[in-house]
């Protein structure tokens, strides 16, 4: 794959900015005391690196990888510090980059001062974490960050959040050392089988071939997709989420949900495709039947729920199973819609967490049942919690419309019973947002609610943001459409269905090898 250096290391800047601002924050025990203040500013440096990382990308080439970097890490090995970015990854480096500033913002009124330090320093090595797995080129490197970031994610989960917080967190840390012992077992296959040399682990390395018999290459490709089905998360290997959801903070949720889970998804189709397009072919009918599966499974146990943490993470597994639908479905169209939910996703599932927990401050309860009548009393936080929602059921001029419309407008051309059944799920979606909307907003509040006070300055600057860029996003997609397409193209010839036909009968490729 064609690839275009830096000028400059601006990749490995942005990781070094908020990791500057993590050890300072450890280090500097004075610092501590304005923890809030220095994480907000290393954390909108960061998010400035980012913009000129986009202004230094070439948006009509965003297939091909961009402000690539290489340094030799552990030449014994293979591995180098090897990163670029083509659209996708791009895309989900700014996401996380917006997101972060709202979350250290959003955390002012969630996290106690004494402990602010902590916290946002553990955003900080988070956000870092995240810049180096969207851009790894080196699949030992997107390993070792992989398995890394789980130290920060399980003590934002266990160290802050509900009573059972310590349990989500152990089960979450279990369930994600599972997928990357399994993983682990793929990778160091990879050195065995693949090419060899000082770049033996690079992407383009490998994608060159993997001299491993056909078996062998799906059992590797299996190693890599169960470790991203846990992370997506796909149905049945999802069960870790809604306890976790449930426990964490929202700025935590907002950032394992709305960016770290898309680690699934960004890795079936930056690694999993590239590197084992024949076994993706091979497993891709089972893929989109469990994508299916997940988006009805999800939709009915959201409409099931008590606690608006549990709901909104159980609309997630919906939301990922059209993500994974459209990733594996064999359509360029729905490919393209794939990566757009990924960020349009991002978005909403932030506006639905941080104005959840704004609620769950007032009240001192998110359970469904105990509440009511919130229109009346907080007006603004009942309109932000409508739009999220709203953004999260693909209503047209927001966010979600245009990717859930390219999965399945994509998906109908491939299969119409796979849209059919899709397309259900857009109905249930209806009801698992509107109705808990009518249960929780709608009616007379009750006596100990009236007098609430309603968004404070901080948390409408924390707000505001995330509904512009639903808007954006929503009333402007084809900045975003365009630029992805061609990533799409490269998804959809993988998955295609001449393909998949081509894997199960085992006739020769393009390449005139027998696979």
């Amino acid at each position: 794959m064609q690839s275009l250096p830096a000028s400059l290391p601006v990749l490995s800047i942005m990781v070094l900015v908020p990791l500057t601002g993590a050890a300072l924050l450890w280090a500097v025990p004075p610092l501590r005391r304005q923890a809030r203040a220095v994480a907000l500013v290393f954390s909108l440096a960061a998010l400035a690196v980012g913009v000129w990382a986009l202004c230094l990308f070439d948006t009509t080439r965003g297939a091909t990888i961009q402000l690539a970097e290489a340094r030799p890490w552990i030449p014994a090995l293979g591995t180098s510090w090897a990163l670029g970015v083509n659209a996708l990854g791009l895309a989900m480096i700014l996401l996380a980059a917006f997101l972060v500033p709202i979350v250290l913002l959003a955390s002012w009124g969630e996290v106690p001062a004494d402990r602010q330090a902590l916290f946002s320093g553990l955003v900080l090595v988070l956000e870092a974490f995240m810049v180096v797995i969207f851009a790894a080129r080196d699949v030992f490197l997107f390993y070792i960050c992989f398995e890394a970031m789980l130290i920060p994610v399980y003590f934002l989960i266990g160290g802050f959040g509900g009573p059972g917080r310590r349990r989500a967190a152990l089960k979450f840390l279990l369930y994600s050392l599972a997928g990357g012992l399994v993983m682990l077992l793929g990778v160091m296959a990879l050195l065995v089988y693949g090419p060899g040399g000082e770049t033996a682990y690079h992407l383009d390395t490998l994608a060159a071939g993997i001299a491993a018999p056909t078996g062998v290459r799906r059992w590797i490709f299996a190693s890599f997709f169960i470790a991203f089905a846990i992370k997506a998360p796909m149905v049945p290997l999802h069960t870790w989420l809604p306890d976790t959801a449930e426990q964490a903070t929202p700025g935590t949720s907002v950032l394992l949900i709305g960016v770290l889970d898309k680690i699934g998804t960004y890795g079936m189709i930056s690694l999993v495709l590239p590197l084992f397009p024949e076994a993706s072919a091979w497993a891709a009918p089972v893929i989109v039947v469990l994508a299916v599966v997940g988006i009805i499974y999800g939709g009915l146990a959201a409409i099931g729920q008590d606690h608006l943490y549990r709901l909104i993470s159980y609309t997630s597994i919906s939301h990922f199973g059209f993500m994974v639908l459209g990733i594996f479905v064999g359509s360029r169209v729905a490919a393209t819609g794939a990566m757009v939910y990924m960020v349009a996703h991002g978005l909403s599932i932030a506006g639905l967490y941080l104005v959840t927990g704004f609620l769950a401050r007032r009240t001192g309860t998110v359970s469904i049942s105990e509440l009511g009548g919130i229109a009346r009393v907080m007006p603004l936080v009942a309109g932000t919690f409508l739009v999220s929602g709203l953004a999260s059921i693909a209503l047209p001029g927001l966010s979600g419309f245009v990717p859930e419309w390219m999965v399945l407008t994509g998906t109908f051309s491939v299969s119409v019973p796979l849209g059919v059944v899709a397309a259900l799920g857009v109905v249930i979606a209806a009801v698992y947002v509107l109705l808990p909307y009518q249960r929780v907003f709608t009616g007379a509040p009750a006596p100990e609610r009236v007098g609430g006070t309603d968004l404070d300055g901080r948390e409408k600057l924390v707000l505001v943001p995330v509904i512009a860029a639903m808007l954006a996003l929503g009333l402007a997609p084809a900045v975003v459409t365009d630029t992805l397409d061609g990533v799409a193209e490269q998804i959809s010839t993988v998955t295609s269905q001449e393909q998949a036909a081509s894997a199960a009968l085992d006739v020769p490729t393009a390449e005139g090898t027998r696979q």
